[in-house]
């Protein structure tokens, strides 16, 4: 990416500004899916135990059924792959930033021991227009916070999406929010490598219309199915 890159898009925050409200009043705004957040697939031990840890995605917002979320599509896929039973628990939460996932949820998680964690977050500090310097103060302190609750952990990071290619939204301003989630994306991957975490690749978005929501935000049952496809050889050491 352009070093300059990042400057141009604060000099359109302007344009930000004016579209974004726009998109704002005409999105649907979808609640999280029905069902559970905490389940077991049966199968071998020694069982893996996966936590998924972020904002809306996790919550499998733009679905209706959490058992098509990211969440609970990674456990099936590590329990056919493996054989070995998987307890896994979905702790989402709507807007979600680094910071707020940080301060708010993980110190409110139980003392619960697993052995995997998916770690969704950026998109919202990128959308909220978060500096580089700020992200790295906010998602930096939640991989140490995470390292330090569960030392043992493999711990993957999944990180944005080409914002340009969501249909929700315009083409300047998914222009200038990519630029944004690219800043972020470089930044939060180094700190997964000085912090003992695994970046994955971004999710490919092969087809817009399908992959996501009515929305055009969030993720669709397709979407979440080819999101979940597409971790599982990071999250099992195998990539």
């Amino acid at each position: 990416m352009n070093r300059f890159a990042p400057l141009l898009s604060w000099l359109a925050f302007p344009v930000y500004v004016w579209q974004g409200l726009a998109v704002r009043r005409r999105t649907e705004r979808m609640l999280p899916a029905s069902g559970p957040v905490r389940h077991r697939i049966d199968g071998a031990g020694p069982g893996i135990r996966l936590l998924a840890l972020g904002d809306s995605s996790v919550a499998s917002v733009g679905i209706e059924e959490s058992q098509h979320g990211v969440a609970a599509s990674l456990a099936r896929l590590l329990n056919e792959r493996t054989g070995r039973a998987v307890m896994w628990r979905a702790a989402g939460f709507s807007s979600a930033t680094s910071g707020q996932i940080r301060d708010h949820v993980l110190p409110n998680l139980d003392s619960e021991q697993w052995s995997h964690i998916l770690l969704v977050v950026g998109t919202n500090d990128a959308k909220n227009f978060h500096s580089a310097r700020h992200f790295k103060r906010e998602f930096g302190g939640l991989l140490y916070a995470l390292r330090a609750k569960w030392p043992e952990a493999r711990v993957v990071w999944s990180p944005i999406v080409d914002m340009s290619r969501m249909p929700a939204l315009p083409d300047m301003l998914g222009r200038i929010l990519e630029i944004r989630a690219q800043t972020l994306n470089a930044r939060g991957e180094a700190l997964c490598f000085e912090r003992g975490a695994v970046p994955a690749s971004r999710l490919p978005i092969l087809d817009p219309q399908a992959g996501f929501s009515t929305d055009g935000f969030h993720a669709s049952r397709i979407g979440y199915a080819a999101w979940a496809e597409h971790l599982l050889p990071v999250v099992l050491g195998d990539e």
